[in-house]
């Protein structure tokens, strides 16, 4: 018998949360069902909000020191979870996944350095690349059908000709949601590795994985991996703890590994609040039996959303991921451009969900759907989804 009520309904306007309170903003209209930044619609695990209260019961709220505990929940969850084994002066703290990310790319590349991508992919990759003066590169994947995969004929041509310094990989990838091999993963490190490019992995959706698939952290797939690699994750995906800000960060590599650590010290870019700290050790501690009570809970409302289009919208069609509670829409059927599409989702069906062209090229006539939410909010998505589509079949 499951322990955890996935299908209560928790009205979260109000509440400051970008998801609700940024709809208007963001969409120009606040009265949508609020399906797409990818946080979920569940309460946390008691593990997590138990210890928080606990803490927050006594009144004084200074700095945080991190308890041996904390780093130790970190590397026995990586160890017995995805077999990545760290040691403690490997792992760091850091504020979160993109931020990250944008501190990898500010520490080892300089303006005017070209780091390379793989679209549609996760866009602020994009942003934190151009933003900082660097010059974007697209390893675009690869399209047939329902696989995506990558383009390695592409990326060779890429690290050949234009010499990037870098590459950020989205393992598993977002928003296509695929758990990348240890074959895939193992011939990109390889490949990087010849031509001198550092990889940074975002695997924050790495505990996710679903549907019988398994999650390789890139730095185990091979000896030139853990060389090249700078790895970010967190439990904020997992546990639903994003706000919270409780991302951590592994380099294997002492020579890529100690000026980066010693650079983000001496910036205090690796000083966590005790509420990451305290959340954190208590997931990675208690909350194995929520996540795994939470992944079954996803799957069946994929294959809801599945079935629901095989038999109503034939003209949308769902992905499924391998990782996430992300489902890459593909609506090609239904013969719309990009204005007319968002407009459908938003002004007809009144849902908000992540437009696909924001992943870059690729997300055309596509959308984002986050499935994280109770049964009973997906089917009246859904619902909505097909009132609107039949005025586009008129």
């Amino acid at each position: 018998m499951n322990q955890f009520d996935f299908d209560k309904e928790i009205d979260r306007r109000g509440s400051g949360d970008v998801k609700d309170d940024a709809l208007a903003t963001m969409f120009g209209r606040a009265d949508l069902l609020p399906l797409w930044v990818a946080d979920m619609d569940f309460e946390v695990c008691p593990a997590i909000w138990k210890s928080l209260e606990k803490r927050i019961a006594h009144h004084i709220y200074g700095y945080g020191a991190p308890s041996d505990g904390y780093w130790q929940a970190i590397i026995d969850w990586e160890n017995k979870e995805h077999d990545f084994k760290i040691a403690r002066e490997e792992l760091t703290y850091v504020p979160g996944v993109v931020k990250g990310v944008a501190l990898a790319v500010n520490h080892f590349t300089k303006k005017g350095d070209k780091i390379v991508i793989q679209q549609p992919v996760y866009f602020p990759f994009k942003n934190v690349t151009v933003g900082n003066g660097r010059i974007c590169v697209n390893n675009a994947l690869i399209h047939d059908g329902d696989n995506y995969s990558m383009d390695f004929e592409g990326l060779e041509k890429i690290l050949t000709e234009q010499k990037p310094k870098m590459m950020i990989l989205c393992n598993p990838h977002n928003p296509i949601g695929i758990s990348w091999s240890k074959e895939v993963l193992a011939r990109l490190a390889k490949m990087c590795k010849v031509h001198g490019v550092t990889v940074v992995s975002d695997e924050i959706h790495g505990d996710l994985t679903i549907f019988g698939h398994k999650h390789t952290p890139f730095a185990t797939a091979c000896e030139e991996a853990a060389e090249i690699s700078v790895t970010f994750g967190a439990p904020s995906k997992t546990f639903n703890i994003p706000g919270l800000v409780s991302s951590w960060c592994v380099v294997k590599n002492e020579k890529l590994r100690k000026p980066f650590f010693e650079w983000m010290e001496a910036n205090e870019f690796n000083a966590p609040t005790f509420v990451a700290t305290i959340a954190t050790e208590a997931a990675y501690k208690f909350g194995k039996e929520w996540l795994e009570e939470l992944k079954e809970y996803i799957e069946g409302n994929i294959r809801y959303v599945e079935e629901f289009c095989k038999e109503n919208l034939p003209e949308i069609h769902p992905v499924r991921p391998q990782a996430s509670f992300l489902v890459w829409l593909d609506c090609t059927k239904l013969k719309l451009d990009h204005e007319q599409l968002n407009r459908l989702f938003i002004d007809q069906a009144r849902l908000a969900l992540n437009d696909g062209e924001m992943f870059g090229p690729g997300g055309e006539c596509h959308e984002r759907l986050n499935v994280a939410s109770p049964r009973k909010v997906m089917e009246r998505a859904m619902e909505q989804l097909l009132e609107a589509v039949k005025t586009v079949r008129k």
